[in-house]
């Protein structure tokens, strides 16, 4: 029973900074548009080599 007094803090924190990175990856766009980078990396149009 000793060792809660240090999992129950330890598992706080971890969660709090999983929480608090989550909320940094919403803030800085990070899912901006995730349907449309999934259709983009299937397109044609933007390839490496010019167009002509």
């Amino acid at each position: 029973m000793d060792v809660l007094v240090y999992l129950i803090p330890a598992s706080l924190i971890l969660g709090g900074l999983g929480l608090a990175a989550f909320f940094w990856a919403l803030k800085s766009d990070q899912f901006d548009d995730p349907a449309g980078d999934s259709r983009r990396i299937l397109s044609d149009e933007f390839d490496d080599k010019p167009k002509g």
